[in-house]
């Protein structure tokens, strides 16, 4: 039973980040019906930029307490990755709205490709670990190991989480969102400035996949081409609890990372845990195609 516990606490943590990352696809889905494919590689992005800002600071600001320390790092690197998915929005996404499809989804993928070598020739490909902003305590509870790094990561992914809710659902601007979503021909006709919500949709996907990201980094190894593996897995994440829902992007998460964590425990090896998660999201995509909290899409004529 302590084991079964155990797991269940290492699939919290990892189910956090997948959720963190799986709202922002969530997000710009359900207000423009884009599929960001790049945003998997905006979170590569923001991890690098707190493992930079995090050196620096522990370089040059030593006398910062870890947990002041830590929070710049994580505002920086919400602040920079925010305003990068600002400018990838204005500059290739917004020219091609009224564009076919596809086009929108090439550029996405062309973007992410961007920012992946972009980020390999300038950095370099070896594997890095932010630095030890917070001193790691490892204890134990009711049998349990755990550390303080563990808790912080699913207490503030809670926290960012619930906020992101409140804004969507109790704010002008979640209002305003919500309104361009249900139906963004008449909305600018009510004085709505679309194209500035859709970028705040943008950089508020974005600073929540960077809170994911200076997580991450504090318990996994960084590199260019880590955005890869992760997106997807977000963004099955986003599909299985409905995208463009946001509370079926946390819930889509956490179901995640309970397949990747409690997969080589069933079965014989970790290698099942890719072909578990897609068959999931194929069993899903079959029996509830809209996700498990997502609602069936109706034509508005």
């Amino acid at each position: 039973m302590q084991t079964f516990f155990q797991q269940i606490l290492n699939a919290l943590q990892l189910g956090s980040v997948y959720a963190l990352i799986a709202l922002g696809y969530s997000m710009v889905y359900g207000i423009i019906t884009l599929i960001n494919f790049a945003h998997g590689d905006i979170f590569m992005v923001s991890t690098y930029v707190a493992f930079f800002v995090g050196s620096a600071l522990m370089a040059y600001a030593f006398k910062l307490p870890g947990l002041i320390t830590f929070l710049l790092t994580m505002l920086a690197s919400m602040f920079f990755t925010a305003f990068l998915a600002v400018m990838i929005e204005r500059f290739a996404y917004r020219p091609l709205r009224k564009a076919p499809r596809v086009s929108a989804v090439i550029t996405a993928l062309g973007v992410g490709l961007f920012l992946e070598n972009f980020t390999l020739a300038t950095i370099g490909p070896h594997p890095r670990f932010l630095p030890p902003i917070i001193p790691v305590h490892r204890f134990t509870i009711f049998g349990i190991a755990t550390s303080n790094i563990q808790l912080i990561i699913i207490f503030v992914s809670a926290i960012v989480m619930f906020l992101l809710d409140t804004i969507v659902r109790r704010t002008m601007v979640g209002m305003a969102m919500r309104a361009i979503s249900w139906d963004k021909f008449t909305v600018p006709l009510m004085g709505v400035p679309m194209d500035r919500i859709i970028s705040i949709t943008f950089a508020l996907g974005a600073s929540i996949a960077a809170v994911g990201g200076t997580l991450y980094g504090f318990v996994y190894t960084i590199d260019p081409y880590m955005g890869i593996r992760i997106g997807w897995w977000a963004f099955i994440s986003a599909v299985i609890g409905g995208i463009g829902n946001i509370r079926g992007a946390m819930l889509g998460g956490y179901l995640l990372g309970l397949v990747e964590i409690f997969t080589p425990v069933i079965l014989p090896s970790s290698t099942y845990r890719d072909f578990v998660a897609f068959s999931l999201l194929l069993l899903l995509l079959i029996f509830r195609p809209y996700g498990l909290l997502g609602r069936p899409v109706t034509m508005k004529v």
